[in-house]
Order: structure tokens, then C-alpha cells, then sequence
């Protein structure tokens, strides 16, 4: 919300209907204080976003990667201190990340370990590639810790002959959910991925919700929009109520 802090929108966001949040923090005291909040609204916090600005430089030898990978682990921490079971996380980043590789493997390893460890869950989300998803996903197949994010905007802008729900729906942890005109055939590399409100774009929810039904996921169908365009004006509460609705149009359509 403009100029809100995300703790202070938790009572407009109850207000409005919803039930649950996530939060991009990783700050833990921050994030306690959120989820605590939560618990007096009767909201529930299911997911933290870990940063991901950089994530390519996981692939790639040297230590640039180190700022994003202490995010990425003050993420767990956050988690794991306020009792949020889950993190959502980027494998890469872009048309042309760098290849998969060996020191990108062990990295990776040593996250999935360490988040064990905490007991929190990564959720690894789908972007422009397949490859490093899968392989990573593919790598830890049997592990309970590590499963996917399905965000479906992605899915639609980015990749749209790719049923990410066939491969991963099983591992389903956290949804995000938005808008967009899909993939942009005159500009095949241009970034499409506008994070409209439901039903601003041409986004099949029906056919979505449809292949969502058939997996077994219980949990929270979580917006993630940008905020633009003739929404910048609009007042928070009401900015909230219209996204309420639209949300409560999409459960509708997978009722049918």
C-alpha cells in the first residue's frame, strides 16, 4: 500500500476479507512483530519472499552472490524465529541466466541443509527458465523440505505452453497470483510480466483453477500485485476491497 508500512496495512488487509499475507521482509525482529500481529487480527502469515535481486550470481564462481545469499539465509532465520513455515525463492533471473553449474549445485545444497535444519520449508518459484527449476526441484524430489511456488502470472507471460502444475503440483506450497497480456510475440524477450490486478489481463482463471483443483493444495491463493496504472490513486481501502473481490472471483470459478 502507498507509504504503508506492511505491519501498519495488516488491519486494512483483515478489514477488507482477507485471511492470509506474506511478507517481503527478513528482518527477524521485523517479521515477529508481523506475524504477531497477525495472530491478533486472526490473519495468518504463510510465507516470507526472500530477496532475490542477483540471483544469477549463484551459478557463477566468486562471491558476488554472498549479499543476496545472507538475505536468502536471514530469510530462513526470520522464518524459522516467527514459526512462518515457508520462503519463496528465485532460481534465476532473466532470458539468458548464466548455465547450471557445479559450485551453483553446492550453494544451493547448503541452503536446502541449513533450511532443514530451521525447520522452514523453501518454496522455489517459476520464472522465464524451466532448466534451473527443474533440475533443482528434480534434485530434491524426495526431500519434504523443498517445493514450489506457483505463480501463475509467470506461467502465463513467461512460459505459456509450460503446465507447471503438471510437474510440481504434487509439492505445491505457496501460489501467487496476478495478471497480464501473456508473452509478447513482436518483442519475444520484452519483460511482460506487469503483476496486474485479476481480470485486468487476458489470464484464463478458469483453466487455471481447473488444473489447481486437481492438486492437492490447501493453502492460501496469495496476490502479488503492482500497484499502477488507474490503481495509483485509489485509496488503500478500497484498492484492497476490489482485490478482495477479484480474488473471491477466481475461488468462485474453481467451485464450478
Amino acid at each position: 500500500l502507498s507509504g504503508v508500512k506492511e505491519i501498519d496495512a495488516l488491519e486494512m488487509i483483515r478489514d477488507a476479507g482477507f485471511e492470509s499475507v506474506f511478507s517481503e521482509d527478513n528482518d527477524p525482529k521485523t517479521v515477529l512483530a508481523i506475524r504477531e500481529k497477525c495472530d491478533k487480527l486472526g490473519l495468518v502469515c504463510d510465507s516470507l519472499h526472500a530477496p532475490w535481486r542477483g540471483i544469477n550470481d549463484i551459478w557463477l564462481e566468486g562471491d558476488a552472490c554472498k549479499p543476496l545469499l545472507d538475505g536468502i539465509y536471514l530469510s530462513v532465520d526470520a522464518a524459522a524465529g516467527a514459526g512462518i513455515p515457508a520462503i519463496v525463492t528465485h532460481v534465476s533471473s532473466g532470458w539468458f541466466p548464466p548455465k547450471i553449474s557445479a559450485i551453483g549445485y553446492e550453494r544451493f545444497a547448503a541452503l536446502v541443509d541449513y533450511a532443514e535444519k530451521k525447520k522452514v520449508k523453501l518454496a522455489f518459484e517459476n520464472l522465464r527458465r524451466l532448466g534451473h527449476l527443474a533440475v533443482i526441484m528434480e534434485l530434491y524430489e524426495r526431500n519434504p523440505w523443498v517445493g514450489f511456488c506457483y505463480d501463475c502470472g509467470h506461467e502465463h507471460c513467461y512460459t505459456e505452453t509450460v503446465n507447471y502444475l503438471d510437474f510440481y503440483g504434487d509439492r505445491l506450497l505457496v501460489t501467487h497470483i496476478h495478471d497480464n497480456f501473456g508473452r509478447d510475440h513482436n518483442d519475444y524477450y520484452a519483460d511482460p510480466d506487469s503483476h496486474l490486478m485479476p481480470f485486468d489481463g487476458n489470464l484464463d482463471y478458469a483453466a487455471m483453477m481447473e488444473r489447481l483443483n486437481k492438486t492437492n493444495y490447501t493453502g492460501s491463493l496469495t496476490l502479488e500485485l503492482f500497484r499502477e496504472g488507474k490503481y495509483a490513486e485509489t485509496g488503500d481501502r478500497e484498492y484492497l476491497s476490489i482485490s478482495f473481490e477479484r480474488l473471491n472471483r477466481i475461488v468462485a470459478l474453481g467451485k464450478k
